[in-house]
Parts: C-alpha cells; structure tokens; sequence
C-alpha cells in the first residue's frame, strides 16, 4: 500500500467530531496514540530489560498504526497529501545530511 491510497482508505474511517477546525481533533488523537507508543517503550525497558518480545513488537505496530491514522487525518484536514508530507521531509533530511548537520537542534539547521 502507499500513501496515497492509505490517506484516501483511512479517510473513510474518520469519524470524529468538529471541535473549533477540523484539525484540533485529530491532533489531540496523534499525541495521545504518540504516548502510548511511549509508554510501551518504557515498560520495555523497566519490565522486560530492554528485549522487545514479538508480543511487544506487534502490540507496537498496532499503536504505530494509530498515529499513522491520526497524521493521515491531521493531514487530509490540513489539505496536504503523505506523499508530498514525506517527499518534503526525506528532501530535508538528505540535505541536512549533505552539509553535516544531520544531528543538533533546531528547525532550521
């Protein structure tokens, strides 16, 4: 499957309620899914020393796929593709890593 046709499938699951813009929904959705993605990391590293079991992998991908979802919304509200979302972000990457400035901080590096 690809982005585009993820962005269009998923999109005929969206159903949430407006509040304010279409996009503050989905939003608070990506960082909530964001977190439980976190949250079973964490309790990889105190619970199980660090190994990532195939039950942890998949419970992993299944939350993974959550924030896919949500970005994909957050997107279609925002009227941007994946596609282009990725094609703009590999295309700062590659740069950054073009002039050595791959790792550090801030937007502009």
């Amino acid at each position: 499957m690809n982005f585009t046709d993820y962005q269009t499938k998923s999109r005929a699951t969206a159903k949430y309620p407006s509040i304010g813009h279409g996009v503050i929904y989905p939003t608070l959705g990506l960082v909530n899914e964001a977190g439980e993605v976190a949250g079973k990391i964490k309790k990889v590293f105190r619970d199980k020393n660090g190994e990532i079991s195939e039950e942890t992998r998949e419970a992993l991908k299944a939350e993974l796929g959550d924030v896919l979802w949500y970005i994909s919304q957050v997107a279609t509200e925002l009227e941007l593709s994946l596609d282009e979302i990725a094609e703009a972000n590999i295309a700062k990457l590659l740069d950054r890593l073009e002039r050595g400035k791959i790792q550090g901080d801030g937007d502009n590096r």
